[in-house]
Parts: C-alpha cells; sequence; structure tokens
C-alpha cells in the first residue's frame, strides 16, 4: 500500500470500497453513476478509491441505484476523519495503555510536550499541505493526547530532548519561548522526568533518530521509530532490546532532570 492511500482516512476507505462493491454487484458503469448523479467519473473514482467523503447526494442516488436498501445512505454517519495519520495510529492505542513510556526526541519537541501554537505551526508545514480542518483536528487530538501525563492511574514518563530541538525556533521567538515554559511546567510534575541531551554530550545513537518505548500494563514491551515518511512499532525481543539500551546510552549521558531544568530556564531567559 502506498504511503498517500495508507494516509487517508480509514472510514473514507471502507466506505469507498463498498460502495464499489455494490456497484460491481449492481453491474452499474462509473460512468452511469456519474451521468445520473452530476458528478464527474473522477469523482466516482475518487470515492471509491478513499480519497474524497462521498457526497449525500451521490449516496442517496447510488443506494437506490444499486438496490443497497439503505445500507450504503447508513455509513453516511460514521464518515469522518482520523484524528491521527494511520501509520500513527496503532502507537497511539498502545501509547493510551502505556504505565511507562520513555521518549528521546533530537529535532523535534516531543508531542506530548508541545504546545498548541508550536503543534500548529508543525502541521502547516506537513508536506504534501494539509487543509485547515485537517490541522485543527490534528493540533485537538494532539492536545487531548497530553491527558495522559495527568491521568489516573498515573504512568511514569521519562522524555530525553536533544539540544538541537530546543535551539529550534520552529514559529519564532514567541512560540518557542512559551513551549520551553511549557517543558518546564510539564517537567514539575512528580511522574515526569525530563532531560536534556547537550551537544557536548551527545553520543553515537543519539544521532540515529527519535524513539519510543513503551510498556503496557500486561507487561508488553513496545518500540516505535518514526522517519520521514514511514514508521515503525514493534514487540520484536530483540529489536525492543536494541534499542532500551541505545536509549539507556543516550539517557546515561543526558543532563540529570535539576540541570536540565536550570538548562532550559537559561534558554527561556536568553529568548
Amino acid at each position: 500500500m502506498s504511503d498517500e492511500i495508507s494516509e487517508l482516512p480509514t472510514t473514507y476507505r471502507y466506505f469507498g470500497q463498498q460502495f464499489q462493491l455494490w456497484r460491481q454487484a449492481a453491474q452499474v458503469r462509473r460512468e452511469t453513476v456519474a451521468e445520473a448523479t452530476s458528478y464527474s467519473v473522477d469523482m466516482v473514482k475518487s470515492v471509491e478509491q478513499g480519497r474524497r467523503k462521498v457526497p449525500a447526494r451521490m449516496a442517496e442516488i447510488a443506494d437506490e441505484m444499486f438496490g443497497a436498501k439503505g445500507i450504503l445512505l447508513a455509513g453516511l454517519s460514521h464518515l469522518k476523519r482520523d484524528k491521527f495519520p494511520v501509520r500513527a495510529q496503532d502507537f497511539i492505542l498502545y501509547e493510551d495503555r502505556a504505565i511507562v513510556l520513555n521518549s528521546y526526541e533530537i529535532s523535534l519537541i516531543p508531542g506530548l510536550l508541545q504546545t498548541e501554537e508550536y503543534a500548529t505551526v508543525l502541521m502547516r508545514g506537513w508536506c504534501p499541505p494539509l487543509d485547515e480542518e485537517t490541522i485543527a483536528e490534528r493540533v485537538a487530538a494532539r492536545m487531548e493526547r497530553q491527558a495522559l501525563l495527568t491521568r489516573t492511574p498515573p504512568a511514569a514518563f521519562n522524555f530525553v530532548i536533544h539540544e538541537a530541538a530546543l535551539r529550534m525556533s520552529i514559529g519564532g521567538p514567541e512560540v518557542r519561548h512559551k513551549q520551553l515554559l511549557r517543558l518546564l511546567e510539564v517537567g514539575s510534575l512528580w511522574n515526569v522526568s525530563l532531560h536534556v541531551l547537550t551537544y557536548e554530550r551527545t553520543v553515537t545513537p543519539a544521532l540515529d533518530g527519535p524513539m519510543v518505548l513503551l510498556e503496557t500494563a500486561e507487561h508488553e514491551h513496545f518500540v516505535f521509530l518514526e522517519g520521514q515518511s514511514q514508521s515503525q512499532l514493534t514487540s520484536d525481543p530483540d529489536e525492543v532490546s536494541t534499542q532500551t539500551q541505545r536509549y539507556g546510552m543516550i539517557r546515561g549521558e543526558a543532563l540529570d532532570s535539576a540541570e536540565s531544568a536550570r538548562f532550559i530556564e537559561r534558554m527561556a531567559d536568553e529568548g
């Protein structure tokens, strides 16, 4: 499956498949649907591929034309955008169940620690571009995730953030300053441990990219690795062991919590 298709809303893709199956079973051509609904053939094709939300008029006419007896229409109320990119949805499910989360980021502030302004700037810089509705929904979903930090029963969070991510001026000085203050706020929570890996203390494993290590209440262990356009969530013992060792090396070189807080305070004061 291509990256483009995998990023489409799951509900759009599912409805599109059902639409196509009903059309084929009724032996109706796309051209016929297009003519009857006053939409283009490309629009019908886009609906079937899940690239476009089906217009209500098309669904109503197609339901009768295919003899679906209301089944297609029943799916309209379930058509909504995914809160998260498809490639991250499995990770989000396990993140919600985690009792321990260890995170390392080299160039960005972790999503659980981002301010709304910082997250919005990142979403608006997405390539290919996202529409404003999608941006608003995904930023809101990211903010909702942050409730994990203070939920009951609590989970233990350990964040290591590379100095490069702190110095990156995402959104300009004001957004960066507010983001630094947010890190200090979250870092003061009793169940959150926040550490800075400075340039001077950087070790080779820290250059290989971000990672998140999860442990669930059932003591399942996962590692989540994210790249430019692909992500990997795995419970493979060898991979989990390898990344755990690398995280340990990174965490061992990072500043402790108190030193990290003072480091971030100085950066915030410098502006």
